[in-house]
This record gives structure tokens, sequence and C-alpha cells, in this order.
């Protein structure tokens, strides 16, 4: 008996031959590239980074960028102290709103700040429209069968 032709099989496999949520590689394994670089600038670490320094403090805009991305990283978030009044249903909506309004007016939220905690009053209403929906749909249905 012959081997099955590997070419016939070659468009149910191509791109995916290995299982589902198995990418070939072990978790947790390394590039080699990555390995590599981090043998290289093994213990210079400290020499490499006194040298981006004086570049920068001798006006090197590129170094002066690096060494300035490491001090100090782009802020991704940051906590933000702010009363929302309290959210019980859809109509408190309104006061938070009309509050971030005043907030930002008043310079004590950012409007990106008041617009990320707009976004979390606009979920909160349609989570509580949405579990108002299922319920009176539910009640309905209990009518029905009966």
């Amino acid at each position: 008996m012959s081997s099955p032709d590997p070419r016939k099989n070659a468009q149910n496999t191509r791109g995916k031959p290995f299982e589902p949520g198995n990418s070939g590689r072990p978790r947790g394994s390394r590039n080699k590239a990555t390995l590599a670089l981090e043998a290289l600038l093994d213990g210079e670490a400290e020499a490499l980074t006194r040298k981006a320094v004086e570049m920068a403090l001798g006006g090197d805009t590129t170094a002066m960028r690096l060494v300035m991305d490491r001090i100090l990283p782009p802020r991704k978030d940051r906590p933000v102290t702010f009363a929302l009044p309290k959210l019980e249903t859809p109509a408190d909506a309104v006061k938070a709103s009309a509050a971030l309004v005043e907030a930002v007016a008043s310079g004590d939220l950012t409007p990106s700040e008041a617009e990320d905690l707009s976004r979390l009053v606009d979920r909160y209403v349609r989570a509580v429209e949405t579990t108002d929906i299922l319920e009176r749909l539910e009640s309905l249905e209990g009518e029905r069968l009966k």
C-alpha cells in the first residue's frame, strides 16, 4: 500500500501545520536573535548607558530622545481623581455627563480624561438598558406561557 501523496493534502495544511493553540515553540522560549544580542551586550549595559547620556548631554537629539524615553517613559494611564455622581439609572447619566463637562470647563479634567469617563458612563447606561430589556422579555415570555 502506498503512502498518501502529500501534495493532495497540502491545501488543507498550508500555513497551519500545528494544532490550534500550539505555535510549535515551547512557551517562554526566546528568539535566537534576542539571545545573541543579550550575549553580545552582557556586562556592557552600564558603559552603553553612560555613553548615551554623554551623547545626549553633548546635544545628540536621538540620544536625548532615547535617554528621556528610558528616564520618563510616555504616560500610558494614570488614576483620575474625580467624584462622578452615583449612577443607578440611565437618567443619572445626564448628571454624570454634566459633571464631566463642568470639570473640563474648570480645568479639573482634561478633555481626554473626560472622554474616557464618558465612555464608562455610556457603557454603564447600555448595561442597565440591556438588563432592563432582558427582564421585560423574560416577563413577557413568562406571561405568554401562563
